[in-house]
């Protein structure tokens, strides 16, 4: 955790005591800064209150855990906001249902357009690991709330 990021965290807790042992993560959305800087924002704006990526035993990462609080970082590295997770489950990619893809808050919030952009990202994130994207291929669905902005 850098400095900044660990301050950011410490001006949290001053407000929310309770959270001291609820640090998940800090981390920015997507594969690049353009995607990174798009997210952020709508999650900013209450637009987007779920996320989704490929299993995280891929990347060799525990689960996220309900209560669990991440620090986003913008495009730049800075943190931008604390999201706590709701909910999550692991599903096939095929079966991530309309209103997931809607509470993602991305395009047009359809099943469609959801399917269409996260095979690309799947496509491209899964050459790092030299695998294939597969449809039947098992992702975590993460909902959160936004619980902190400054």
């Amino acid at each position: 955790m850098t400095e900044i990021i660990a301050e950011y965290w410490k001006a949290y807790l001053e407000e929310h005591p309770e959270a001291a042992d609820l640090y998940d993560s800090a981390w920015a959305f997507g594969d690049n800064d353009r995607l990174a800087d798009e997210l952020l924002a709508l999650v900013l704006e209450g637009v987007k209150t779920a996320m989704n990526y490929e299993l995280n035993e891929v990347r060799g990462l525990p689960l996220p855990f309900i209560g669990g609080h991440s620090i986003i970082l913008d495009s730049q590295g800075m943190p931008r906001g604390i999201i706590r997770t709701t909910k999550c489950e692991v599903v096939p990619f095929h079966e991530v249902t309309a209103e997931f893809a809607y509470s993602e808050g991305e395009d047009d919030r359809t099943l469609e357009s959801w399917r269409y952009h996260h095979e690309a990202y799947f496509t491209r994130e899964m050459k790092a690991y030299e695998m294939n994207f597969d449809p039947g291929m098992r992702v975590v669905c993460e909902n959160f709330e936004l619980v902190y902005r400054k």
